[in-house]
């Protein structure tokens, strides 16, 4: 089995992240064969300070690190290192639909907070996404509910492709996603009814992941619960609801064996015990970090290894991409 995730390198990583996205890369490694992309040129298509982009990348690269992705278990590279993701998203071009592009619910979003430039790159993020799974062939994808989407686009267009090109053959491999059962979707603790978001979140309702445990105990202190005082989830209850999938997210138990736990507790019993069980659960990663991410030489030399053992297998993908779509040189060896 192969597995590829792509992961932004802008705005500190919030525990959503983590939970939703993180800690199914370090699982992946046990699992199979497994890239880990940061995905700097996804971040272009969008208002940002070049400076601060180097910054966050080693920032994320650090985190990743000290979360435990092994460098010697899986590939961890930067996107802008491996060219051929550049190339055969122009390429898949020709078998995805406009109108599609268009549609989707990331550029119509973004396209109307933006006033004064909307940048083709966001009309076209979701083809370069589907290029860097689609070049190594990855069976399977860690993503958010968020990305379902998009996911089913990348899917398409590999379908597409091997119709159109493949003679028969699987040329692009179709991918199945991989979304965790439990804290797929982690709430802004001031607004439950939204995801948890450097962007569209509160400052106060989002956990970061390197947040000092005495930061991590208030925002949890002063969430927002719902009317009544049963512990449980339900619908009504956005606020308890999402406390409770933490918990369970965290600890790796069903949230029926939290309900079970606290049935009866009050709801400051409750969040005293999410915010005990999320500061020993970052905890190691803060120790980690610190280390890490003070030695930026030993950074890049990890992600330019990484980079290089990408490009081995995204080379061979993009040749016969090229080679059946007849653009460029004929590859030695291959019959006219």
């Amino acid at each position: 089995m192969r597995i590829f995730s792509g992961i932004q390198p802008t705005g500190s990583k919030h525990l959503g992240n983590y939970i939703g996205a993180i800690t199914q890369y370090v699982a992946g490694q046990e699992r199979g064969e497994a890239l880990f992309c940061i995905v700097d040129l996804h971040a272009t298509t969008m208002p940002y300070d070049p400076v601060e982009l180097r910054r966050s990348l080693y920032d994320l690269t650090a985190l990743l690190l000290a979360a435990g992705l092994d460098p010697k278990r899986c590939i961890l590279f930067r996107q802008a290192d491996v060219m051929e993701h550049t190339e055969l998203c122009w390429l898949l071009c020709s078998v995805t639909e406009l109108g599609r592009l268009q549609r989707m619910h990331q550029f119509r979003d973004k396209s109307t907070t933006q006033r004064e430039l909307v940048s083709a790159g966001l009309l076209f993020y979701p083809v370069l996404q589907a290029a860097d799974v689609l070049a190594y062939r990855a069976t399977e994808v860690p993503v958010g509910e968020d990305q379902r989407e998009h996911l089913e686009l990348m899917r398409d267009v590999a379908r597409r492709f091997n119709a159109r090109f493949g003679g028969g053959d699987e040329v692009l491999v179709v991918p199945e996603h991989r979304i965790p059962e439990v804290g797929a979707r982690i709430m802004d603790l001031q607004d439950p009814t939204k995801k948890m978001s450097t962007t569209g979140g509160s400052e106060q309702g989002t956990v970061y992941v390197l947040d000092e445990p005495k930061v991590i105990e208030k925002k949890f202190k002063s969430a927002v619960t719902d009317s009544g005082s049963e512990v449980r989830r339900a619908p009504e209850k956005p606020g308890v609801s999402n406390l409770i999938e933490i918990l369970a997210a965290v600890r790796g138990v069903a949230p029926e064996a939290v309900e079970g736990e606290l049935a009866g507790a009050r709801y400051g019993e409750l969040k005293a015990a999410v915010a005990a069980a999320v500061i020993d659960y970052l905890r190691p990663v803060a120790e980690r970090y610190g280390d890490l991410r003070s030695d930026e030489a030993a950074l890049e030399s990890i992600l330019a290894d990484g980079a290089e053992r990408a490009r081995k297998i995204a080379g061979e993908t993009l040749g016969d991409v090229r080679e059946r779509m007849g653009v460029g040189a004929r590859r030695a060896g291959r019959p006219s």
